[in-house]
């Protein structure tokens, strides 16, 4: 039985999240942090709103 998936149809997959694109490398880290302040800042507002 042959496969679904040929060697060519991943390659282009690999290919195209391997491209290079235009625009700020920001380290994931920074982003999760980022995200983390945003949340407990969205929190405290809530709370002291409607509290």
């Amino acid at each position: 039985m042959a496969s679904l998936y040929s060697p060519q149809s991943q390659a282009g997959v690999l290919s195209f999240y391997d491209a290079p694109t235009k625009g700020p490398k920001i380290n994931p880290k920074y982003v999760l942090i980022g995200v983390t302040i945003f949340a407990i800042a969205i929190l405290i507002a809530n709370h002291l709103i409607y509290y």
